[in-house]
């Protein structure tokens, strides 16, 4: 065990300070103290009110939208550099903009890649973070990257649930890997929706491969953003005669009218992390903590101890 002297500070950006506290009160320590200071036009500068010379660092913010959740990591990495920090881990819960992983099109940004400069240059020396939307993304850093997988912490959930005939589902076919890793663990059929949208968060037209009457379907995702995919795809497994559907989904970002389409659809339970706090809570929302699990990572990484136990999948 590390020292006194070299033991690690935690410290919270504002979006995340709750999963933020859950993880320090596992690992054992209590967060550091933060001081933002906010100017009228909008601009903010966070500052720590304890030094970290010569500690590891570990700051943690998820960086879903507004701009501001990811300008405050930059700033927090920034300070902790300057400020002579030995190692610094950007602990990203949530790596947003992991969308714009490559060029889908002409003349766009790779949103993915820039902020993996941006993390760099602000200096952090280590990343870590949970059910990145491309494995790729990895590749887009220079410095180690702890890629955990929420399975870790969904699959006892399911387990619990005891369901019989169960079967995986993907909503789409970019998430086949995931559903038929969790199907290798859980012994299950799966199967794959396959869909075309006419734009972004729009979808035109669905259909399923695979059977699924007299089955339970779990749906595994990494993220539910407007909540159309799952729900359409939950519509579709009921109508083929499914006995019920629920549905995983790492991120929480859950935007627009995802609540209430939630609520009213055909989905028994949705069941997310605390990557990102939700702005409501409904009746068919389930939360598991991923707190416990980035704890005991984190204590690995300090202890300089191989962290690939953590990995069901």
């Amino acid at each position: 065990m590390a020292t006194n002297q070299l033991s690690p500070k935690f410290f919270a950006c504002s979006q995340s300070i709750e999963l933020a506290e859950e993880i320090a009160k596992n690992y054992g320590f209590e967060l550091g103290k933060v001081i933002t200071t906010h100017f009228s036009d909008g601009e903010f500068q966070p500052a720590f009110e304890e030094s970290v010379r010569g500690r590891r660092v570990f700051i943690i913010g998820s960086t879903f939208p507004s701009a501001d959740n990811l300008m405050e990591m930059l700033l927090m990495c920034d300070a902790a550099k300057r400020a002579s920090a030995r190692h610094i881990t950007a602990v990203m819960p949530y790596f947003g903009w992991a969308r714009q992983d490559r060029k889908d099109k002409p003349r766009v940004a790779i949103g993915a890649k820039l902020v993996a400069k941006l993390l760099e240059a602000a200096g952090a020396t280590r990343i870590m973070t949970m059910d990145l939307h491309a494995d790729q993304i990895q590749g887009f850093f220079e410095k180690p990257v702890d890629h955990l997988f929420a399975s870790t912490i969904f699959l006892p959930y399911v387990k619990s649930l005891e369901l019989d005939n169960l079967t995986i589902a993907s909503p789409d076919m970019g998430g086949s890997k995931r559903a038929y890793a969790y199907s290798k663990y859980l012994e299950s059929d799966v199967v794959i929706c396959y869909k075309q949208r006419a734009k972004a968060n729009v979808i035109s037209h669905m259909e399923l491969i695979g059977e699924v009457e007299g089955k339970n379907v779990i749906l595994v995702d990494d993220m539910i953003d407007t909540g159309g995919t799952l729900t359409k795809a939950a519509d579709l497994m009921m109508e083929r005669g499914a006995k019920s559907v629920r549905a995983i989904c790492t991120h929480p970002i859950l935007s627009g009218n995802a609540y209430e389409r939630i609520q009213n659809s055909k989905l028994e339970e949705l069941i997310v992390s605390d990557t990102i706090p939700l702005k409501k809570n409904i009746s068919k929302i389930k939360v598991v903590t991923c707190a416990p699990l980035f704890a005991d990572v984190m204590r690995k990484v300090q202890d300089n101890t191989s962290i690939s136990g953590q990995f069901l999948m």
